[in-house]
């Protein structure tokens, strides 16, 4: 059923000037008084549910052919039940399927921390809203790198926690092996806050007594990003006592991007395929290319894509026993140009995949850390846990901001 305390107390809002959010889908529902989180505001991508509101996904077909939702998403009732008021929808790359943030439906939001670059996908509405002030935090959905990379862009801190760990009833889904909710903040406080009612746990005080630096994703970053964030990465090691170097993938990024591009476009068609031979929908060229080549992979594709990936996550939890946390950066380059033929962006998306698969591939939780810059554009950090650390990495990440 619809909640009708929470339709009572929504009020209309003005449309903002960032084009974060979906058009129409600016409005207020108050949280429960008293909260952990009361007098925080908050925004929900458009592939969660809120009751009595249509659910987009980033493309006007998918709201045409689904029900409007007579209840929120699991995410949205979280935060809503700890105090914070949701404050509208923000647009999502067309059904979650991209990584740069720009819309041909609804259009690109604008990343005030750079605003002739992209915000990233595919949380860039919720991405570009925090960024400018527009709500405290935000809902995004991570599958291959939507939360990670807009954080990265926009300047921001970003979770994507630990594949499996929480409720995504509500929530449009890509690929279910790979999917999770993440959120967002602009400051450390804030986003501790957020994690700790998500996450259902106390942030502790104790910090990870291992930093192990990640040195074949190091390499795959431009000069000035490796040399950027080395800063941040002296100062976390200084917060955790001891600092090493490994490899992350053994058989290379490359490999492990490989299988994870078999494995979630795979999934990716399975979930969006009875959608688009029943309504035919309209799609960008990148999103209709990237589901027609899902189409082509077979059942026999699979098996050595997944044995990568059971390989992978052995390997990290090998590498990260308890107490221990591996770094790297989120992605290779700061936030391109808007509106650059995909012919560009396709080769700066094999890039950026090539780092963002260890979420997908492996479930770690991941959070993107801000504080560095590339010609005065912003660039992230990542730290990355054993499954399960969750609550361990957003404690280092709230230490490194106070040191």
């Amino acid at each position: 059923m619809i909640d009708r305390a929470a339709e009572a107390v929504e009020t209309t809002m003005s449309e903002d000037d960032v084009g974060a959010f979906v058009p129409g889908q600016r409005f207020r529902v108050e949280g429960r008084a008293g909260g952990p989180l009361a007098g925080l505001t908050f925004a929900a991508k458009d592939l969660f549910d809120v009751a009595g509101r249509p659910t987009g996904a980033g493309n006007p077909d998918w709201e045409r052919v689904h029900p409007v939702p007579t209840r929120h998403a699991w995410a949205v009732q979280r935060l809503l039940d700890a105090g914070a008021a949701l404050v509208g929808k923000t647009i999502t790359d067309k059904v979650s399927l991209g990584i740069f943030g720009e819309n041909a439906f609804y259009g690109t939001p604008r990343n005030v921390r750079a605003p002739d670059r992209v915000p990233g996908g595919s949380s860039s509405g919720s991405a570009a809203a925090v960024a400018a002030g527009l709500c405290d935090t935000a809902l995004g959905t991570d599958t291959g790198g939507s939360v990670r990379v807009p954080a990265s862009f926009c300047g921001l801190y970003g979770i994507r926690p630990t594949h499996g760990r929480l409720d995504l009833s509500g929530m449009v889904s890509q690929a279910p092996s790979s999917d999770t909710t993440g959120w967002f903040a602009r400051d450390a406080d804030t986003f501790a806050r957020v994690s700790s009612v998500m996450l259902c746990e106390d942030i502790p005080r104790e910090l990870p007594r291992r930093l192990i630096v990640a040195t074949d994703a190091f390499a795959f970053a431009d000069p000035p990003v490796a040399a950027a964030l080395q800063p941040m990465v002296e100062q976390l090691g200084a917060l955790t006592g001891w600092v090493g170097d490994a490899v992350l993938a053994p058989p290379g990024l490359t490999v492990w991007a490989g299988a994870q591009r078999i494995l979630q476009p795979y999934e990716a068609w399975q979930t969006f395929r009875d959608w688009a031979d029943r309504a035919n929908p309209r799609f960008a060229f990148n999103v209709a290319r990237q589901l027609a080549q899902a189409a082509a992979i077979t059942e026999s594709d699979l098996d050595p894509a997944r044995e990568v990936r059971e390989a992978a996550r052995a390997h990290m939890h090998e590498l990260l026993s308890p107490g221990t946390v591996l770094c790297l950066l989120t992605t290779p380059f700061p936030a391109p140009l808007r509106g650059q033929p995909w012919s560009i962006l396709d080769p700066l998306r094999a890039r950026i995949t090539g780092l963002t698969v260890v979420g997908g591939l492996t479930g770690s939780p991941q959070i993107t850390i801000p504080g560095a810059k590339v010609d005065e554009l912003p660039i992230g950090l990542s730290i990355v846990g054993r499954a399960g650390s969750d609550v361990t990495l957003v404690a280092l990440a709230r230490a490194w901001a106070t040191q």
